[in-house]
């Protein structure tokens, strides 16, 4: 199996009980600031990605991202795009260039180097990724390009 298919969008029957509940809790603004941390972050980018192509997948995280800052009380101006999409497209790399994994703990456990917040650093400049416009928009990669692979269009 091509590696762009290793850790390819899942049929329903077949997601991880874990991570679905997971999703909807976070769906239905359930999670605690205190609870909701870069982890967390990572792993709702993978589930989401498990779900759909990455296209779907960053809509479906910036809403949910937006709809909890408004739970929390939060300014919706917290919201950093930049950060959101380059997350999501470190965390297709890993799925992609990986071996396959179970559900979103397998893939930490697997990946643990995205749980370090600093590793976007190595792709962007601190006064970039920090930037207005940065957190309005996407802004590409100053520094090192975040690799990039197939998009997925289908379900396997």
């Amino acid at each position: 199996m091509p590696a762009s298919f290793r850790n390819a969008v899942i049929p329903t029957s077949q997601r991880p009980a874990s991570d679905l509940r997971f999703l909807r809790a976070f769906e239905a603004c359930e999670l605690t600031a205190e609870n909701f941390r870069h982890r967390e972050h990572v792993r709702l980018a993978y589930i989401y990605l498990r779900l759909y192509p990455l296209d779907v997948a960053l809509e479906s995280l910036r809403a949910g991202l937006l709809r909890l800052l408004t739970h929390f009380g939060a300014p919706a101006s917290l919201y950093h795009e930049t950060i959101t999409r380059s997350w999501l497209l470190a965390v297709a790399h890993f799925m992609n260039a990986g071996a396959p994994t179970t559900d979103s703990e397998d893939f930490l456990a697997n990946s643990a180097v995205l749980l370090d917040k600093e590793i976007m650093l190595t792709h962007y400049k601190r006064e970039t990724l920090m930037s207005p416009s940065a957190r309005a928009q996407f802004i590409e990669p100053d520094l090192e390009p975040i690799p990039s692979h197939p998009t997925r269009t289908e379900d396997c």
